[in-house]
């Protein structure tokens, strides 16, 4: 199971989720099993790097988060347009991306428990965070090894409550 953030351009983003969705339905019709977020990053990089050199087409100005749960463990990977990706633990990107990731490398360890790494993960975003946060204009996300949860909201209100 993967899930994708993206950063900059949300219709290019679009156009890269159908065929991530695309490629992994037909890993589903050949092995009968969810395809492993490693190779799912691979084959979408392997797209945007074909963009970089193809004629005709404009190269895909987007760099991606994709997040899974594979072999009883979660994965993180970014992929730029140019193609490249690289797997993380943890991660910021987009404006002020750098500030995010110097937040994370204070914070950030492997034995966080959720709660900590929510309030970790909407801490780091408030780090680069223009205007007031609210549950109207940040998502959170966790992928575990149930799948995909997106909070409600609410749940968002909450959190931003306790770090204020």
């Amino acid at each position: 199971m993967a899930e994708r953030g993206y950063s900059f351009s949300l219709t290019t983003f679009r156009v890269l989720v159908r065929r991530a969705r695309k490629l992994a339905q037909q890993y589903f019709l050949v092995y009968q099993e969810p395809i492993p977020t490693g190779q799912l990053v691979q084959r979408v990089a392997s797209v945007m790097q074909e963009y970089t050199q193809s004629g005709g087409v404009r190269p895909f100005g987007v760099s991606l988060l994709i997040a899974g749960w594979d072999e009883d463990q979660p994965y993180l990977f970014q992929s730029d347009p140019s193609g490249a990706y690289f797997a993380w633990k943890a991660t910021a990107m987009g404006k002020n991306y750098v500030n995010g990731k110097t937040f994370l490398e204070k914070r950030y360890n492997n034995d966080l428990e959720l709660e900590d790494a929510i309030h970790t993960a909407i801490l780091t975003l408030k780090e680069s965070f223009e205007g007031q946060m609210t549950e109207e204009n940040i998502e959170v996300g966790i992928c575990n090894e149930a799948g995909f949860k997106r909070l409600t909201p609410a749940e968002v209100k909450d959190y931003l409550a306790a770090i204020a």
